[in-house]
């Protein structure tokens, strides 16, 4: 039987998912936008149409036919509203399951529960049945595992979400996508995971464009995981990150050393950011923070730097593939 990966719309083969961007967030909210009681609630014609804007190029123009979004449980994560963009706009769209770093999180609940309860088990219950029957009465499954770790450490809350995930993807084969703060813990997280006995091909080690040190990425990339550059259009000192052309010479630096099979690119851009109203078009912090970047801008930069069409379909098709099924 050939692989497959739950969409929101249901299984699709890993050789159908096409060009992949592995980090995006259609809507997004950071933890504590529902407590704001002077907004409206949810706009979701803004959202639709603000999506439209963006994804429809992104599927016309370049040709991209998946989008992973790894917006956490706590972060405004909506299955319905995901499974509503891909009927709109024919893209496989991925919903994920997890909770976000420990300091911009939700945990006090869990830290509640583990007065009286088994936490890391109840998260891997959690994210096993949102994987394998439904998120919440959608009818909707989760595709991926989304973590997430704190700058400088793995907190002992987020490892037993590390250890719950690993479980899960022990038992279901589940694809884990993660978070490291500030070009951070991707050598940790990586050895944590495979420690816990999850196949190096099913982790994507998340945000590693925060960090220009060939070294940081070789330290992950020996554990046979994939090195996801998936900040692209973030830089600067808003984001405390290198800037797109310095993500770039990195990138064909791991190229030239033999390791096109296990890169992967996104941008983490946020189409709609939950809340009060940001307008991101008019902040020249974030010129270039959006969805089109990497096919726009990224892929040229990438060309004249050397890197080939075959390495970049490795990049976009092939390497999703394989860490998704």
């Amino acid at each position: 039987m050939a692989k497959q990966i739950n969409t929101v719309l249901g299984p699709v083969k890993a050789k159908d998912l096409g060009k992949t961007l592995m980090h995006e967030h259609l809507i997004y909210g950071f933890c504590g936008f529902q407590g704001d009681s002077t907004l409206d609630g949810f706009d979701e014609l803004r959202c639709i149409k603000d999506n439209m804007k963006w994804l429809t190029p992104l599927r016309d123009q370049y040709g991209f036919k998946t989008i992973v979004d790894a917006t956490n449980n706590e972060c405004g994560r909506d299955p319905w509203f995901l499974a509503k963009m891909a009927t709109i706009l024919n893209l496989n769209i991925i919903c994920s399951t997890g909770y976000y770093y420990e300091p911009a999180s939700a945990y006090m609940y869990w830290k509640f529960r583990s007065g009286f309860a088994d936490v890391e088990t109840e998260i891997y219950e959690m994210m096993k049945t949102e994987m394998t029957e439904s998120i919440g009465n959608t009818g909707i499954k989760a595709g991926v595992i989304k973590l997430a770790t704190s700058n400088g450490e793995i907190t002992p809350f987020e490892e037993k979400f590390f250890k719950a995930a690993a479980r899960t993807s022990r038992g279901i084969g589940a694809t884990i996508i993660t978070h490291t703060e500030l070009g951070t813990m991707g050598p940790e997280q990586a050895k944590l995971l495979t420690e816990n006995g999850v196949n190096p091909k099913n982790i994507s080690i998340g945000h590693m464009c925060g960090n220009t040190d060939i070294d940081y990425h070789e330290r992950v990339l020996q554990y046979g995981v994939f090195d996801c550059f998936d900040r692209f259009g973030l830089e600067g000192d808003l984001f405390h990150t290198p800037t797109d052309e310095e993500r770039c010479d990195v990138i064909a630096a791991l190229l030239n050393k033999g390791y096109e099979d296990q890169i992967l690119m996104s941008h983490d851009s946020v189409t709609v950011e939950l809340g009060r109203f940001h307008d991101k078009d008019a902040d020249p912090n974030m010129a270039h923070a959006n969805i089109l970047n990497i096919p726009s801008r990224i892929i040229p930069m990438l060309k004249e730097r050397g890197v080939s069409d075959a390495q970049l379909e490795k990049i976009f098709i092939t390497n999703p593939a394989t860490v998704l099924s």
